[in-house]
């Protein structure tokens, strides 16, 4: 586990980095054509509901049990549901106001939700990453899909409303390194206290955020993106992919 410390924080920060990535094609790209991004998301949404019921779940049921798995999985949806309940985090519609003088504070508002958000999601990546590399490589991809429409919607109303690239450049990219500030939370946490019980304890609560985050979050904005159909496409094509990545490994 100690040996893939290094990996899961490099996996992490990557992820993190996509929400960066996100604010910049927002300017570069003028009209991007948003059923891409719907494909993408379903596939991100595919790669991470396979890897959280598939292996990450049956990983730690086989370790500690149905029961404990079940009460782990449980307790991480509802931290995530809570977070998300507590937190101003508006889900993101691809549109942007046009009265631009009202969307400072929706934006400032919208990445502080997001950097709040993407604290779970680093602690994911983390551990996923310390319990087996194989698996925190897809996973950092997916979120990493996952974060670059967020930093368009952080982005896009910032710049709109104050004019300056840099400034909503900057806040997106702050936003998104609350995603290893996760993980290195995480691993100050729990490594001192790492075993078979508690990794397996912590996979099984990293399950329950990742089903969390896709039916919440991923699931919604692809459609929204896009269609229900465009995102099922990319959703199967994820499950694929991960069922040959998954068979390979074995």
């Amino acid at each position: 586990m100690v040996e893939n410390l290094l990996p899961a924080l490099i996996l992490t920060l990557l992820a993190g980095l996509a929400t960066g990535v996100g604010s910049l094609i927002s300017y570069f790209i003028p009209k991007p054509d948003m059923r891409y991004l719907s494909v993408s998301l379903g596939f991100a949404t595919g790669v991470m509901i396979f890897v959280a019921f598939v292996d990450l779940f049956w990983r730690s049921r086989a370790a500690i049990g149905l029961g404990r798995a079940d009460l782990f999985f449980l307790v991480g949806m509802l931290t995530v549901f809570f977070l998300d309940k507590i937190v101003p985090h508006s889900h993101m519609d691809g549109q942007a106001d046009p009265h631009c003088d009202r969307l400072y504070r929706g934006g400032i508002m919208m990445t502080l939700g997001v950097a709040i958000h993407n604290l779970p999601e680093g602690l994911a990546v983390a551990l996923v990453s310390l319990a087996d590399l194989r698996l925190g490589i897809p996973i950092a991809l997916a979120i990493a899909i996952h974060n670059i429409p967020e930093g368009v919607a952080c982005s896009v109303p910032l710049y709109c409303a104050t004019g300056d690239r840099r400034k909503s450049c900057l806040y997106s990219f702050l936003a998104g390194m609350a995603e290893p500030l996760g993980a290195i939370i995480a691993i100050v946490v729990l490594l001192p206290f790492l075993n078979d019980f508690v990794l397996s304890a912590s996979i099984a609560f990293v399950s329950g955020i990742m089903v969390f985050i896709c039916f919440d979050e991923l699931i919604p904005i692809a459609n929204d993106y896009g269609d229900e159909h465009l995102t099922n496409i990319g959703l199967i094509a994820g499950i694929f992919v991960m069922m040959i990545a998954l068979a390979a490994f074995q």
